[in-house]
């Protein structure tokens, strides 16, 4: 088939030894195709597995909605790329670009897709040079294995970029490329140089137009609006913001030289190369700050940094703190984060993570209990900052709760402030942290127990295509909470009745280690069946609400950092905290000593129905806003430390750092397509489509009104 001809590599391309040792990685997670042992190695072709061609077959009779006269189906351009691959949205898409999406699988050109080719461009989507070769089927219009200038032209023409900022087809650039009169056809080798140096070419051409009067400068404003328009996927959140501070710098209206221009765009363009030039001034330390003398020197060794790219990144550094030194974060901080990965890099990299960071492969036992040990103590650390900084508020919770409104004059509290205030003015500070020692001492195991099992059955719940649903988020959850109570009940009966201690006036004093005598071993699990009512429920909606809500609040580089970390651990906290009151009502009840001429319950269905019939419905939700202004915020200060900790005290240990913990240069995981019925190459379809966009500039229109 010509398809496959014009697109596969040579297959006698023999691998390196670093592809061979990718291979290997890559082999544990995707097993590549046995070959004959005549093989002297493996093709690139090879890199990732082919999907099984009975399973490719089976999805496509699936989607497929055409069948000729002869019972053969085929799929339409809709059927493979609205409903199959849902690169564009079915309910406003534009016909244009769905035409040019459906050809470069079509390679009749009969506008429907047969199995031979909807196999042949799960095939192609599996090669390294994918972006490439799909872009080059888009071009190719005529399906003849060339491009002509009008091809080339017309789909231009058609991009949400060039709409902005017209191309000049007349140029000089063209020219060079499809000849003086235009007639030249471009094979595939010679567009996949065509089409890199277009987007340069584009910005050059920005740049003679808005310079109006041919001085070789442009205004700042100018310079900005070409940045944005067409280089966008080169810029950080930092260097986006900042792009006219740089321009202008401390001269106010200046403006800037063609030089300069082209040095700012070389420079976000090299950044990988500025970053090895700083390692090699600092032999690889990371943290050292160097001088720009120190880069000019070490940059005179590399012909494609300047000294005008050098003293721009060091405008850029100068943004960030006034010291006229930089070190590597402050490189990191210009480095392109979206859109310059390949679906070959993304596949390679997730592989690399999969094997390193989820199967421990390489992972011995001994390591795997260290990395156990080393989240225990930061666990421990994490839940006694957050159980300290809530306590009061969780002991003016019980003290609401054990308030028998049918006793006459039992209503010692009005409400959660008139509680605290008592107990301040009658107790003491001390008063407010009555019962803390047992709660830290409790916390370690509980915060332990709890992270352990919530990791250890989510990974067992992940499906085969990576994701995770959200029933399976909650019943992890919901392990972790039931896991958690044998540690926390006898803690929790042991702090409640010295909590409520100080109600009585002049009453001996009450001490943790007499309670436990009193209470006696199967004493301390007293409500333990209300306790499983109310962690089970409150870990089953926490836990998968704050997984969602770090997401939410992550950047678009995926990092959390502090603030987002709290809010989404606090928020997340408060219908976890405020949906199970009831069963810690009913756990507060069963647990707290009755005084004399108080009801006593003999179980979780006895103290139910007494506490209904006795003081109604609203008594289940006493101390609901003590709750969850208790466990809302402790949750968050204890999250929030535990992942501080992480990152400050990072151990490696082979294993999995917390998501969030930073900047991704792309969501990996994201671009690679989580649908079952996304196999093989079909997986990488979205990175494939959106990577033309970002290094190509193929920014075509997705909707009828892209306005």
């Amino acid at each position: 088939m010509r398809f496959l001809h014009v697109i596969y590599p040579d297959p006698t391309d023999m691998a390196t030894t670093s592809t061979a040792e990718k291979l290997e990685i890559v082999s544990k997670i995707w097993p590549l195709p046995k070959q004959a042992k005549c093989d002297a190695g493996k093709s690139k072709s090879d890199l990732f597995r082919r999907a099984d061609s009975e399973k490719l077959k089976e999805i496509f009779n699936k989607y497929a909605s055409h069948q000729d006269k002869d019972g053969e189906k085929f799929m339409t351009y809709s059927d493979l790329m609205l409903k199959y691959l849902q690169l564009l949205d079915s309910n406003n898409y534009d016909e244009y670009t769905l035409e040019l999406f459906g050809t470069s699988v079509d390679t009749s050109r009969d506008r429907l897709i047969s199995l031979a080719e909807f196999n042949a461009f799960e095939a192609l989507l599996c090669l390294p040079d994918a972006m490439y070769a799909v872009a080059f089927q888009i071009f190719d219009r005529n399906g003849n294995g060339y491009i002509t200038c009008d091809e080339f032209e017309d789909i231009i023409k058609h991009t949400t970029l060039n709409r902005r900022i017209p191309f000049n087809f007349d140029s000089q650039f063209i020219q060079l490329h499809f000849g003086k009169d235009k007639k030249r056809k471009v094979s595939y080798a010679e567009f996949t140089q065509l089409i890199h140096d277009f987007h340069e070419e584009h910005a050059l051409q920005a740049f003679r137009r808005l310079d109006k009067g041919n001085t070789g400068y442009i205004n700042a404003k100018n310079f900005e609006e070409i940045i944005l328009s067409l280089k966008s996927y080169l810029l950080t959140p930092f260097v986006r913001d900042n792009l006219v501070t740089v321009a202008i710098g401390g001269e106010g209206h200046r403006l800037l030289s063609y030089s300069y221009f082209t040095a700012f765009i070389s420079l976000l363009n090299n950044i990988e190369l500025v970053k090895k030039i700083y390692l090699a001034v600092t032999r690889r330390d990371t943290s050292k700050y160097v001088t720009k003398e120190e880069m000019l020197y070490q940059s005179q060794e590399f012909s494609q940094i300047t000294p005008l790219e050098i003293d721009i990144l060091f405008q850029l550094g100068a943004l960030q703190h006034q010291t006229g030194r930089i070190n590597f974060n402050d490189i990191e901080s210009l480095s392109p984060m979206e859109g310059r990965e390949t679906p070959f890099s993304i596949q390679m990299q997730i592989a690399e993570e999969k094997i390193r960071t989820e199967q421990g492969t390489e992972r011995t036992a001994l390591m795997q209990v260290a990395e156990s040990g080393y989240r225990f103590i930061l666990g421990s650390i994490a839940g006694a900052t957050g159980a300290t900084a809530v306590y009061p508020i969780d002991l003016v919770k019980t003290r609401l709760q054990n308030q028998r409104s049918a006793m006459v004059g039992e209503l010692m509290y009005k409400n959660s402030f008139d509680c605290f205030k008592k107990v301040l003015r009658h107790e003491g500070i001390f008063g407010l942290y009555r019962g803390l020692a047992p709660q830290l001492v409790g916390v370690c195991p509980e915060k332990a127990i709890k992270l352990t099992v919530n990791d250890f059955v989510r990974d067992k719940l992940v499906q085969k295509d990576g994701s995770l649903p959200f029933w399976a988020e909650a019943i992890a959850g919901g392990c972790a909470g039931g896991s958690q109570v044998m540690f926390t009940n006898p803690l929790e009966i042991v702090k409640i009745r010295l909590q409520v201690a100080g109600e009585i006036v002049g009453k001996q004093r009450v001490s943790a280690i007499s309670v436990i005598r009193d209470l006696g071993f199967f004493g301390l699990y007293k409500g333990s069946r209300a306790c499983f009512l109310r962690d089970i429920p409150f870990s089953a909606i926490y836990f998968p609400a704050y997984a969602h809500m770090k997401k939410y609040l992550a950047d678009e580089n995926g990092y959390n950092n502090p603030i987002s970390l709290l809010t989404a651990a606090t928020i997340a906290g408060v219908p976890a905290a405020a949906i199970p009151t009831p069963a810690d009502v009913i756990k507060t009840r069963l647990q707290v000593a009755a005084r004399t001429g108080q009801q006593t319950y003999t179980g979780v269905m006895d103290c139910t129905r007494k506490i209904m019939k006795e003081e109604g419905f609203a008594a289940f939700w006493k101390g609901t806003p003590a709750r969850v202004f208790r466990s809302s915020p402790q949750f968050g200060v204890t999250l929030l430390t535990y992942e501080i900790l992480q990152r400050y005290l990072y151990v490696d240990f082979g294993g999995r750092r917390p998501e969030g913990s930073a900047s991704q240069p792309t969501q990996l995981q994201e671009q690679l397509s989580r649908n079952p019925d996304h196999i093989g190459g079909f997986r990488l379809a979205l990175a494939t489509f959106e990577g033309m966009e970002s290094k190509f500039g193929l920014c075509l229109p997705k909707f009828n009104n892209p306005h």
